[in-house]
């Protein structure tokens, strides 16, 4: 092929090298990073500018959280009318003033609160005080008393309201008479052989049962036995460096409390079928028996023989015992297979694990007829 020449000025030749020189690929690159370094940063800035809220959404939020506001308030109101025990009660006239000043709402100090729009603050008495006129005349005898005079001796009064459900008690603003006449331990239902020495097939020694413990790396600190009774189960875990609360009621007029008290021992007023006033997690150990199976429903309702009562009972027990804890059920006499079938039924939902179980028949004297037992220690999983 043919070439081609191009005859160009000098003049001209020397203007297209300084254009060559402007345009260097070096000073492209150049202005290229330059513009997205300032690009970037514009960018940057924008973002971290304080935005302007016009006054339209700012509105319509505040509308927003008060009304939620409100809502909440209303909500937590109607609670409070709903228990407030002033309304519950019946022929108002006929009760003690004490009964009834402590059952009226009592003004909040500060006038009404801000977050839950309550004036008042309802009194924290059970329902169940109110469910019969029986129980309402119980009640009424508790609080018939001379303000700031000593408080009246009725020993069977608080044993017989909460048999019924009647807890909380009401506050008082009598003086206590302080404790009573000692009674001799033979009275008392004080054993010192129980858990110690073996008596039945059924019947488990503290000390084997603190060596599963140890096996299964469960350290006993501290425990929780239901319805001890004179603590006789707390004395021997004492013994062994083992603190346990026993939840103990005052039966046939002896004072159970007051005689726990003196041996050393923490009692706490409580029936079976009252929630447990503790935190969840905190017992090592739980020991329930017999007594605190089978009045672990609500006794003034009817409950408790029934399987709802039972499970209620065993979700609060499970709620305080800590995870791998250990359940004790000592020697739990079922009235029928049933019975001991729902017991199992339960134990076998809540997952835990078997590390002694002893279960049968136990034959009846005379003529009782034949009990079901289980005995039992049980691992709580460590769930997560």
């Amino acid at each position: 092929m043919g070439s081609v020449s191009l005859n160009v000025a000098s003049s001209r030749r020397g203007g297209r090298r300084g254009l060559a020189c402007l345009c260097s690929p070096a000073l492209l690159n150049l202005l290229v990073l330059l513009s997205l370094l300032s690009t970037n940063l514009l960018a940057l800035l924008a973002f971290l500018a304080p935005r302007a809220r016009g006054p339209v959404p700012a509105v319509a939020a505040d509308r927003s959280a008060s009304t939620s506001s409100a809502a909440i308030s209303a909500q937590v109101a109607a609670i409070a009318r709903e228990i407030d025990a002033t309304r519950l009660v019946p022929h108002r006239a006929a009760l003690p003033p004490e009964l009834l000043l402590f059952l009226s709402p009592h003004a909040l100090p500060l006038g009404r609160d801000a977050r839950t729009g309550l004036t008042h603050m309802p009194a924290s008495v059970a329902h169940a005080c109110f469910r019969s006129p029986p129980t309402l005349a119980l009640l009424a005898a508790f609080a018939s008393y001379e303000p700031r005079a000593a408080c009246p001796r009725n020993a069977t009064l608080p044993h017989r309201l909460l048999s019924k459900g009647c807890e909380p008690l009401p506050r008082r603003r009598c003086l206590s008479r302080g404790p009573r006449a000692p009674l001799p331990s033979s009275n008392m239902g004080v054993d010192s052989r129980r858990w110690v020495k073996p008596r039945h097939d059924h019947e488990f020694l503290i000390d084997d049962v603190l060596r599963l413990a140890g096996t299964a790396s469960a350290k006993i600190r501290i425990g929780f036995d239901v319805a001890g009774g004179a603590a006789n189960f707390a004395a021997r875990m004492r013994e062994r460096g083992v603190t346990v609360v026993t939840t103990v009621l005052d039966n046939a007029g002896k004072p159970m409390n007051e005689f726990v008290a003196a041996r050393g021992l923490f009692p706490l007023l409580l029936s079976p079928a009252h929630r447990f006033p503790f935190y969840d997690g905190v017992f090592d150990l739980v020991h329930v028996g017999t007594t605190a199976l089978d009045e672990g429903g609500a006794p003034a309702l009817g409950q408790a023989g029934t399987e709802e009562a039972l499970e209620f009972f065993m979700f609060d027990v499970d709620r305080v015992l800590r995870a791998s804890g250990l359940l004790w059920i000592d020697s739990y006499m079922c009235h029928s297979e049933e019975r001991k079938q729902v017991v199992v039924r339960l134990i076998r939902r809540f997952g835990y694990k078997k590390l002694k179980w002893v279960a049968g028949e136990k034959a009846g004297t005379g003529s009782s007829k034949t009990a079901m037992y289980i005995s039992a220690v049980l691992q709580k999983p460590g769930r997560g």
